[in-house]
């Protein structure tokens, strides 16, 4: 069995994958930046037992990363629990992937493995969003290439960063009020995080379409997407394990023999 590991800002997800490409194991974790690789061992140790799995089901393991000064501590925590060298989804490592933008080196691991599994699944063009730190949106045309895209501040910081700046707001759980108009601070504040981001990806999905002349398949994944994409007017996918099914790919395509 593959472990997948993807290391973002604010969150790690490790998944593993089965030998029929099935995500059989999902969880998700704080990005500790001072924890040890021992530290993180007994975490990943502790996430398998769990739900129900043993070491010695992981025969090989894949990681990307966004967080340079974690990515060694991780590698090393995942090689110590599980005796096995980790790919690491990269340069040098091939996805498949035909990128378009200036300087195809700038293009976050993330979302490269993103438009990877997206591409594998659904019909092109494809529109592909990502709800971490930041939303980042990617662009796949009808012809399978990566076209570029957007990056947007996440919901999570632009809250903290409302509620550092102003006196009287307080922090608020990220969910639906029950109205959008709300009558009191507190669901005003989760009206105007949770809607403005629904809305402007609904505003942003259509631009994309018109900037293409072509109607997309619109794709969601990262943490805070189950809450915005049920309140979207436009068709969104969610796919909570795609950069996990991405991870599955790309190592298959690098498979020594």
């Amino acid at each position: 069995m593959l472990l997948a590991v993807d290391i973002g800002n604010t969150n790690i997800v490790f998944g593993c994958v089965s030998e029929d490409d099935e995500v059989v194991l999902f969880e998700r974790i704080s990005t500790n930046h001072n924890a040890t690789a021992a530290e993180y061992a007994s975490i990943i140790k502790n996430i398998f037992e769990m739900n129900g799995f043993n070491i010695g089901d992981i025969d090989d393991a894949i990681m990307s990363s966004v967080v340079p000064s974690v990515t060694n501590t991780v590698r090393e925590a995942v090689n110590k629990l599980f005796h096995v060298e980790v790919m690491l989804a990269g340069p040098g490592v091939k996805t498949g992937l035909n990128i378009l933008i200036d300087n195809p080196a700038q293009l976050g691991s993330d979302q490269a493995v993103d438009a990877v599994a997206a591409i594998n699944q659904y019909p092109v063009p494809l529109i592909i969003i990502d709800m971490g730190t930041a939303t980042t949106v990617s662009v796949v045309d009808r012809n399978k290439n990566y076209r570029g895209g957007l990056i947007m501040t996440g919901m999570a910081v632009a809250a903290d960063a409302l509620i550092a700046r102003t006196a009287q707001l307080p922090k608020v759980n990220f969910e639906a009020p029950s109205h959008i108009i709300g009558t009191n601070t507190i669901d005003c504040m989760k009206s105007g995080f949770l809607y403005s981001n629904a809305c402007a990806l609904d505003g942003i999905i259509q631009r994309i379409e018109e900037e293409l002349g072509d109607k997309c398949t619109a794709v969601a994944t990262g943490g805070l997407s189950e809450l915005v994409v049920p309140l979207c007017k436009k068709e969104v996918i969610l796919d909570s394990n795609l950069l996990i099914k991405g991870l599955g790919i790309i190592y298959r395509k690098n498979k020594k023999k």
